[in-house]
């Protein structure tokens, strides 16, 4: 992993003190509030415009692997994150939101980095990123709709305008650009040298996005200070069970180690700051929603380098049962 990569969340907690800090200025609440949205949609276009959207029909080569994560994905995930909220946010349902939200949008681009860590298949988990774009952007309002309508008043006009302005907007200027880069720039160039690129413009403009909110809500947050540790336990508790199921799929599925890291990796990992770009717009009146969804990229970096580090000590110790090399061992 390259340094800003590496230090995400490093940057992500800088941006949140610095936000705190300048956000006791006289002033700079109302100016940074106005700069939430541009940064985001600057981090989502960088973001959308490194995803092949013509993998689409090739992702479902292996129908074990793509079938099983979108199923976990938009089916058992939703269904998790509302049984978590009601179990430790019933008390706090802007924080339980923010939840939903974080646990309905699976990851576009980290997972990729911790399936190439362990050694898993990263074409495998390339080829479902897409899938988990288009299946997002469609199915997010539904959630929210059915699992937050009764926790806090959703209009659904504004809800749909909220995923129009901040999904499809920048989605369709960053396939644009995209598609223009490679007729006039070259495949080869746009995977090689440009690409490269996109990953850090996320990080530094979703860390902006972050100092700015922090900025602009500060006398929330200093007000709540335990709320958005409150989150972490549920967090943390679906990382945890979802690991479980990942393995558990795996072996009665019989993937290979390869296809159990992709598996897992992609089920694991969640699309925190396109949540956060969709809350900002969707919820101005509820600004603990945003706030709760910034924990997201805080907890999930280190928690998926840990499960990095034990997808390695299980392929390292031979412990996986479909794994080639146990295979032969006892053949």
């Amino acid at each position: 992993m390259k340094y800003v990569e590496k230090y995400q969340s490093v940057f992500v907690l800088v941006a949140i003190v610095g936000g705190l800090v300048l956000g006791q200025v006289t002033g700079v609440p109302t100016v940074a509030d106005q700069l939430i949205l541009p940064f985001l949609m600057v981090m989502l276009f960088a973001a959308f415009t490194g995803i092949p959207l013509s993998r689409l029909r090739s992702a479902f080569r292996n129908r074990r692997v793509v079938g099983s994560s979108l199923l976990i994905n938009f089916i058992w995930s939703p269904l998790l994150a509302v049984g978590l909220g009601a179990l430790f946010l019933r008390d706090h349902p802007a924080l339980w939101v923010g939840l939903i939200m974080l646990m309905v949008t699976p990851c576009t681009d980290w997972y990729l980095i911790f399936t190439d860590i362990a050694d898993g298949d990263v074409p495998l988990a390339t080829s479902v990123l897409p899938y988990n774009l288009v299946l997002q952007l469609i199915l997010l309002p539904i959630y929210l709709y059915a699992f937050a309508g009764e926790l806090i008043a959703l209009p659904l006009d504004i809800l749909l305008e909220s995923v129009l302005l901040v999904l499809v907007v920048p989605l369709v200027f960053g396939g644009t650009a995209r598609i223009g880069l490679v007729r006039t720039k070259g495949q080869q160039w746009f995977t090689q040298r440009f690409l490269p690129k996109l990953s850090p413009i996320q990080i530094v403009f979703l860390s902006l996005a972050i100092g700015a909110m922090f900025a602009s809500q500060g006398e929330v947050i200093l007000a709540n200070p335990g709320l958005l540790a409150l989150l972490a336990v549920p967090v943390i508790a679906f990382y945890a069970i979802t690991l479980g199921i990942g393995f558990g799929v795996g072996r009665l599925l019989s993937f290979s180690y390869e296809e159990m890291v992709c598996f897992n990796n992609t089920i694991l990992s969640r699309n925190s700051p396109t949540a956060l770009a969709i809350a900002v717009v969707a919820f101005p009146h509820e600004p603990l929603i945003p706030l709760a969804l910034v924990i997201g990229p805080l907890l999930e970096l280190p928690l998926l380098g840990i499960i990095a580090q034990i997808h390695i000590g299980i392929k390292n110790r031979e412990w996986w049962p479909f794994d080639p090399a146990v295979l032969c061992s006892r053949g």
